[in-house]
């Protein structure tokens, strides 16, 4: 028997997948503040889904795979562990002078500082120096360690930060902390930048480490419980990771570089519309995860999703690269509120799982886009999860009247259809960020819609950025847990070792082969075979003169004096991709700032050739009056459950699926793929 989980914690829902010989099961639970009780309810629908006792289902579990918001709510939340920071004598205020264009607004009197992470008293100078070649200029000495190390730890710190000028070139002198730290105070974790980010830019590395160290023991003791009640319950498998660009990592190997899981979740959404849209045949795609919390959106194009190097993470500039995804504060349990100048707003602020939205009933007042879908009449109260949780109408309109309609002089009915509107425009733009704004027809993609709330605004959003294909997942309400079970394993080791086409080749080429040998030690280390094992080479590059870089892959193999202007030629190619034809400084010299390897470890993932909820599905066919968002009018109709058996409908209707439902504008189509997802097309618009 073959048993493989993947587990998504999210702000209001812990969403779980187990695929169980070929079987697909799925299961809900609320999360919880301690996330590991969350995970455990989870894990116990499935077992009861998958028709198992608690004895038969850990030890089975052969492949578990964990997607969560510890450090993204962190670091949303700016709830770290006391943080010091050790740096070198002179650089005390590096954090403090960042970068001096701070934001997108102008008037230097409104302009804000940055997040603070460490405070500057806890800040400490290390008496050392290393030049721009990587040659020692003040040593440093035993003595030095001893005392700034004291002087952090009498701050009250909870974890140490090191990172000392040009240490990515030479990171003697971060080791030697490192091993100091490991022998005198083995319980204090630390994070040194050479070995988290060993790139230039003093900045965004000494961000990343300090953000690093920050999360460290949050982490720690989270995985500390999570594990003890795993194991306790019999599981044997290894708990893996989704990192955040991509691909996953075992514990151990996560617990050096927590950071990395920031936005986990997420990714394992992107990485299962990959995958969708490889089976539809569909080579660009886009993605929009809407659940409790958030949405979530992405553009997959040629079966990649595009990675963004010196990503922002809580409104700090980073070294990390990561998968591109828009977030917005617009999910199910968004609250929706008229400001100070009479205007509604939604979110981003969310109500969350406890008390959640007002219709909840756990004493929630404030009106949620639950609570205007609920009086919409698009959700049932009576069959929401399943009919395991029951929702109460009178609360949503009480709410809404109270909050919304009072406010605006509106009616209750027109205060839910305001709320569905803005909430869907507001997605929309997020669709339009990263695809109107970087210079892609978004009419040229098929929506990929997932999560729990995301069936009933799929089709407005799609209406709205003028797309006319999308596809709701069998499984939407639990997608990202699906994908993070067919996420690689994946490495990344980088190096900024600066180079130009007129020197040598080889030069360039044992940079690379050095970073490769790290890759393969990776690879013995975590068991990965010799068949499911590949290396890419890539590198970021820019011209002469420019601040920041393009990356772009190289071919494999020794790079030889032969492979320049191939080299050349395919820097400028993604160049004009991501700045438009015409763009490239042709005549200018290129410069190859940073040498990365990307490991990956092929997923070895069970086929779903079941879904265990459609198991003999009958069709039932119910009717509800709505009022369509589409067209403002109350109307009359269809509400179709076990899908499956019918397979072809047409607009205004309903899919009520057990966790999720799908709402199918007037004038669209929905019918069923081979795969059983939901294929809706909508009518042109004129």
């Amino acid at each position: 028997m073959a048993l493989q989980v993947g587990i998504d914690v999210g702000g209001t829902f812990t969403d779980a997948v187990a695929v169980l010989d070929g079987r697909a099961v799925r299961g809900k639970a609320f999360s919880t503040k301690d996330v590991t009780t969350g995970i455990l309810g989870a894990l116990a629908v499935l077992q009861e889904r998958a028709g198992m006792s608690e004895e038969e289902f850990y030890p089975a579990v052969d492949r578990f795979v964990l997607g969560n918001t510890i450090v993204t709510n962190a670091v949303d939340e700016q709830k770290y562990a006391t943080v010091a920071l050790l740096t070198t004598q002179g650089f005390r205020d590096t954090m403090r002078i960042a970068r001096s264009a701070r934001t997108d607004e102008r008037d230097p009197h409104k302009m804000l500082p940055p997040p603070g992470i460490v405070e500057r008293g806890r800040v400490i100078e290390v008496a050392e120096r290393v030049d721009a070649h990587g040659e020692v200029l003040v040593p440093l000495r035993q003595e030095a360690i001893a005392a700034a190390v004291d002087t952090a730890l009498a701050t009250g710190a909870e974890a140490i930060a090191v990172c000392l000028l040009w240490s990515f070139r030479n990171p003697a002198h971060e080791q030697a902390i490192g091993r100091y730290l490991r022998e005198h105070h083995p319980d204090v974790p630390f994070t040194l930048s050479s070995s988290l980010t060993p790139v230039y830019r003093e900045y965004e590395r000494m961000v990343t480490t300090a953000l690093d160290a920050a999360v460290k023991p949050l982490v720690a003791s989270h995985f500390d419980h999570l594990a003890e009640e795993l194991r306790a319950r019999g599981l044997r498998a290894r708990v893996q990771i989704m990192q955040v660009h991509g691909g996953f990592l075992s514990v151990e190997e996560t617990s050096k570089a927590p950071i990395s899981m920031f936005n986990s979740g997420p990714v394992g959404g992107v990485t299962g519309a990959r995958l969708l849209g490889q089976q539809l045949g569909r080579r660009r795609v886009l993605t929009a995860d809407m659940g409790g919390t958030s949405l979530d959106a992405a553009a997959i194009m040629d079966d990649e999703f595009r990675l963004l190097p010196r990503a922002e993470i809580g409104g700090l500039p980073t070294s990390l690269t990561v998968v591109d995804i828009e977030t917005i504060g617009a999910g199910g349990g968004s609250a929706a509120w008229v400001d100070g100048r009479g205007l509604l707003r939604v979110g981003p602020h969310s109500t969350g799982s406890t008390p959640g939205p007002a219709c909840y009933g756990k004493g929630g007042t404030r009106p949620a886009v639950t609570d205007a879908a609920l009086v919409l009449g698009l959700i049932n109260p009576g069959y929401y999860l399943g009919g395991t949780v029951e929702l109460y109408e009178d609360l949503a309109r009480e709410a809404l009247r109270a909050h919304v309609a009072e406010p605006l002089g509106l009616t209750e009915d027109a205060a839910a259809e305001g709320v569905y509107r803005l909430a869907t425009s507001q997605m929309a733009n997020a669709l339009r960020k990263i695809t109107v704004n970087r210079g892609h027809d978004p009419r040229e993609f098929t929506l990929v819609g997932f999560g729990g709330a995301c069936g009933l605004f799929a089709a407005s959003i799609a209406a709205e950025i003028g797309v006319s294909e999308l596809v709701i997942p069998r499984n939407a309400a639990v997608f990202s847990a699906y994908g993070l079970m067919h996420a690689d394993s994946v490495f990344s080791a980088v190096r900024t070792s600066p180079w130009t086409m007129r020197q040598p080749a080889a030069d360039l080429d044992r940079e690379f082969q050095a970073l490769e040998r790290r890759a393969r030690a990776w690879f013995d280390a975590e068991g990965i075979p010799e068949d499911r094992r590949e290396l890419y080479r890539e590198a970021d590059m820019k011209f002469v003169g420019q601040i920041f870089e393009v990356t772009t892959r190289l071919k494999g193999g020794t790079f030889t004096e032969a492979d320049k202007d191939e080299l050349r030629a395919r820097f400028i190619a993604d160049y004009e991709t991501e700045f438009g034809a015409g763009t490239a400084w042709t005549e200018t010299d290129i410069l190859l700032v940073n040498s990365r390897v990307r490991a990956v470890g092929r997923s070895d993932v069970q086929q779903v050739r079941q879904i265990v909820e459609a198991d003999g599905e009958s069709h039932t066919l119910l009717r509800r009056t709505i009022l369509e968002p589409a067209t403002g009018a109350r109307t009359e109709v269809e509400v179709h459950r076990g899908f499956a058996a019918l397979a072809r409908a047409k607009g205004p209707c309903l899919l009520e699926e057990p966790d999720t439902t799908v709402y199918v504008p007037t004038g669209a189509t929905v019918e069923l793929t081979e795969a059983g997802h939901f294929l809706i097309r909508l009518q042109p618009s004129v």
